[in-house]
C-alpha cells in the first residue's frame, strides 16, 4: 500500500499560484494543504475560487475553517495545541505534532497526525530539534507511526524510501518541492510537474 503524498503551499501567496496548483491537481495531486502567514480570509477565498470546484475535495485549510464547509473542502488542520476545531464541525481533522511523546494521544482525536521536524528544515524559524534515526526506530518499534502519521520537515525525494521503511503513512513536501520552480523563467512549470511525478512514483 502506498503512502499519502501531501503538498504544502508556500507560506506566502504568489502570482499564478492557482494556475500551478490546478496543473498539479490535473497531474494527480489528491492532498493539498494550504497554510499561509497572511491571515486574510479574502486572499484565501480568492485562491480557492480560482481553483476548479472539482478539486476542492482535495484541499485542507489551516486557517479560516468556515471555508471547509462553505466550499466543501477535504477538511481542516490544527497546527498547534491551542487551536480547537469549530463547535459542531463534523469533517476531517488533522493535527501537527511537534513532540513525539504526544503522538499517541494526538492520534486518538484526529484523522491523521503530521509529525514535524523529522529531518532538518532550513525554513523552520523555531529550530525545533529534529528526530534522530534512533528515535524514529523506537517510534516504529512502539507502533506509534503507521498509515495515519505523516512525516514533515526536510522531506525530499531521496528520503522517501527511508520514511517508508520507518512505517510512515504519508509525507508532506514543502520547501524542497517549491524550490524546483523558477517563477521568473519557468512559464510552463515543467520542472515542478516532473518532480511531482517522481514523488508520486516514489510514494506508490
Amino acid at each position: 500500500m502506498g503512502m499519502k503524498l501531501v503538498v504544502m503551499t508556500k507560506s506566502t501567496y504568489f502570482v499564478e499560484e492557482d494556475k500551478i496548483l490546478t496543473l498539479l491537481f490535473e497531474a494527480g495531486l489528491e492532498h493539498l494543504h494550504i497554510s499561509k502567514t497572511d491571515e486574510s480570509s479574502l486572499y484565501l477565498e480568492r485562491l480557492l475560487m480560482l481553483i476548479p470546484t472539482k478539486y476542492h475535495k482535495y484541499i485542507t485549510v489551516y486557517q479560516h475553517f468556515d471555508m471547509a464547509k462553505k466550499l466543501s473542502l477535504a477538511g481542516i488542520h490544527l497546527d498547534n495545541l491551542e487551536v480547537e476545531p469549530p463547535i459542531g464541525y463534523k469533517g476531517q481533522i488533522g493535527r501537527t505534532c511537534k513532540n513525539s511523546m504526544l503522538l499517541k494521544e494526538m492520534r486518538k482525536n484526529s484523522d491523521y497526525v503530521i509529525l514535524k521536524n523529522v529531518y532538518e528544515d532550513s525554513s523552520d524559524a523555531t529550530k525545533t530539534p529534529v528526530l534522530s534515526s534512533m528515535e524514529l526506530t523506537e517510534l516504529k518499534k512502539q507502533g506509534r507511526l503507521g498509515k495515519h502519521v505523516y512525516a514533515m520537515g526536510g522531506v525530499t525525494l531521496e528520503r522517501i524510501p527511508e520514511l517508508k521503511n520507518y512505517g510512515f503513512g504519508g509525507v508532506v513536501v514543502g520547501n524542497d518541492f517549491w524550490n524546483k520552480i523558477d517563477l521568473r523563467a519557468d512559464t510552463d512549470f515543467k520542472g515542478i510537474l516532473n518532480y511531482f511525478h517522481q514523488l508520486r512514483q516514489a510514494t506508490e
